[in-house]
């Protein structure tokens, strides 16, 4: 505990030292759990290290056991540093800065082994200091300077991972440029074909990129925008070909201006979560949703219990005003019954009135010097928290009411139904009509998935509901352009899979608000947790896209095989023999079957995954794995993301 704080663990993000004299800040940022990961075991390793140190005797066994963990830390530094140095030759623009890390992190490795060498007399003077068996001080400068060096090494190699994606989308951007001014469909076929290459590529980094990053509401914002063009790259190719086939029809222009529009919105919104760009130097914010600021509220009055002087007394007031003038994102819709309407002015009005009569109570406890809340105050912290709470909840079950409502009544795509058949029948008024209908229904949508964005529960569901909001908002003109196309050229083959097309992405995002309503109710009912880690909605903001089955090449198949589906594969064999075994004594076939849910269970744990989710849960798995097997249910594929580097470490 004296000694170290895993690298990256910090609220802030940078490396911590294994120093109890003073933290070691390297002053790098680690936003990658494949980087924190690859440092976990050189932490244990030199834990071990330092932790033998304070005892006075050892044996010749123990002496040599630490002399072997020693020559295996400066092994592995040695190979991660020969990693380090060939990425240091293929990119100049690293070159000094890797160099410098990769000669701190050897030497490190070196003084290590010294340390631990058994060889060398314990009064023997290494560097003009005693050894770590007598001094502690050498193996904690040579651990710190390692630690130091390696985070450096890894975090200067994952800005080549950056380039890489940045690389990629350069090559997108301009392939799309050339498909924008293609004049006929022999150019388009040939461009259109080096752009879905392209795209795969592009694909694959930045969702290896998605996965790997550790905060969760950067995964939520890039999983947004890779669904968008995931669904766009196949909008661009309909709408490209109707527009090559019909060049003066104004509304297929339209169309597909629209698509490349969002396309490099999305690309760019890309780039700015991988390069942490900030326009005009500020940092984007998330909107104000009333789950934010309603929890705020309660910390900042839950709080005065032990800091009676740490707001100021208008601050609470402004709070809850700031949550009700929100609220009217609620009243002021056309679609809130009047029921509904007069349940949330009574429950913000009680509200106002609790957040009064707390500050009553605060003044009345400051005029008397007191140092904690009297019993008074604590009565009005409780009532003016349930208060809100109260108020959350009716505003909860307006929300998800109104979207259950919704999706029940536009299951059947109706209005969809009619803009093909009246488009396929070249009834512009029959178009223009049901396009008012469609126009209605984004307009509810976009409503509703504001409203969801309020009650969401967490950040990255408050992303992907402004996701869902505007998704709704682009693709219903993109829809009502599509279908008037289509009027104007009834016999158009393109024109209506064109249409189509927009029409399924929008019968896509309607199946993608059920899954994010489902989480909603979840989170709220407190069927889902909410850790610090984000493991909680890390299932959906992995992934966007609508549930369907996935096929995979051959090349990813062997891929994933090679890193870590044949252990679930091996579990689920193990599973299905026990099943044949009548005697469930046998104890070879039981510990079979548990050291494998064992070893598919701590895979999950490094990949930040599965039932183990602390250090101490990994040790405790191992210690029971001969007594009992780690429950289990079902196996989940693993997410992939390859390794930065393969060191040994």
């Amino acid at each position: 505990k004296e000694l170290y704080t895993i690298p990256g663990k910090r609220s802030a993000g940078m490396a911590s030292s294994p120093c109890g004299s003073g933290n070691f800040d390297s002053g790098l940022e680690i936003k990658t759990r494949s980087v924190e990961q690859t440092l976990v075991p050189l932490v244990s390793q030199i834990t071990t290290l330092i932790n033998h140190k304070d005892k006075p005797k050892k044996s010749e066994r123990t002496q040599q056991a630490i002399q072997r963990v020693g020559q295996a830390v400066s092994v592995a530094v040695g190979r991660f540093v020969g990693v380090g140095e060939a990425i240091a030759v293929e990119n100049e623009e690293l070159k000094e800065e890797m160099g410098m890390a990769c000669f701190e992190a050897r030497r490190a490795g070196d003084a290590i082994a010294k340390l631990t060498d058994v060889g060398m007399p314990v009064a023997t003077l290494v560097d003009g200091r005693k050894t770590v068996f007598s001094n502690r001080t050498g193996m904690v400068k040579a651990a710190r300077m390692l630690l130091s060096s390696v985070t450096k090494v890894l975090v200067l190699a994952d800005r080549v991972v950056i380039k890489q994606i940045i690389t990629s989308r350069n090559k997108v951007l301009v392939t799309l440029e050339q498909l924008e001014r293609v004049s006929t469909f022999q150019e388009f076929v040939q461009i259109f074909s080096q752009f879905g290459n392209q795209m795969v590529e592009f694909a694959h980094l930045t969702g290896d990129r998605q996965n790997d990053l550790k905060d969760e509401n950067k995964k939520a914002r890039m999983a947004a925008a890779r669904a968008v063009l995931e669904k766009c790259t196949m909008m661009l190719l309909t709408a490209s070909k109707t527009c090559l086939r019909h060049p003066d029809c104004e509304s297929a222009r339209i169309n597909k201006d629209a698509v490349f529009h969002r396309m490099r919105f999305a690309l760019e919104q890309v780039m700015e979560i991988v390069t942490d760009a900030r326009p005009c130097g500020e940092t984007k914010v998330l909107p104000l949703s009333i789950y934010t600021g309603i929890k705020d509220f309660k910390s900042d009055v839950e709080g005065l219990r032990e800091g009676l002087y740490s707001l100021p007394q208008q601050a609470l007031s402004d709070q809850l005003e700031a949550v009700v003038e929100r609220t009217e994102d609620f009243t002021d819709s056309a679609y809130t019954s009047h029921e509904h309407r007069e349940g949330i002015l009574q429950l913000c009005q009680l509200a106002r009135q609790d957040t009064d009569q707390l500050i009553v109570a605060w003044r009345e406890a400051l005029s008397l010097n007191a140092k904690e809340a009297t019993e008074e105050m604590e009565l009005s912290i409780l009532k003016t928290c349930q208060s809100v709470h109260e108020l959350r909840r009716e505003l909860h079950k307006v929300a998800v009411g109104r979207a259950a409502d919704l999706l029940k009544v536009h299951a059947e795509h109706l209005p969809l139904r009619a803009l093909k058949a009246s488009g396929g029948e070249g009834n512009l008024e029959a178009v223009a009509e049901y396009a008012r209908t469609l126009g209605e229904q984004k307009e509810q949508l976009v409503e509703t998935c504001r409203l969801l964005c309020h009650v969401s529960g967490t950040e990255p569901l408050e992303i992907t509901c402004i996701h869902a909001e505007e998704t709704f908002h682009v693709t219903g003109p993109q829809i009502i352009s599509a279908a008037q196309t289509l009027a104007l050229h009834p016999s158009s083959k393109i024109a209506k899979e064109n249409l189509d097309v927009f029409c399924e992405a929008w019968e896509s995002q309607l199946c993608d608000m059920g899954v994010l309503l489902r989480e909603i109710n979840d989170v709220f009912e407190g069927r889902r947790g909410v850790p610090a880690s984000g493991r909680s909605v890390r299932k959906h903001s992995a992934n966007l896209k609508t549930v369907k089955a996935v096929k995979l090449d051959t090349e990813e198949q062997s891929t994933i095989a090679k890193l870590g589906v044949d252990l679930r594969l091996l579990t689920s064999d193990v599973d299905t023999e026990v099943e044949k075994w009548e005697d469930q004594e046998q104890d070879i076939v039981r510990q079979g079957q548990s050291m494998s849910s064992m070893a598919y269970s701590m895979y999950l744990f490094t990949r930040g995954e599965g039932l183990l989710k602390t250090t101490m849960d990994l040790f405790h798995q191992a210690e029971v794995k001969y007594t009992r097997p780690f429950p289990h249910s079902t196996h989940p594929s693993p997410v992939l993301h390859p390794p930065l580097l393969h060191t040994g470490l």
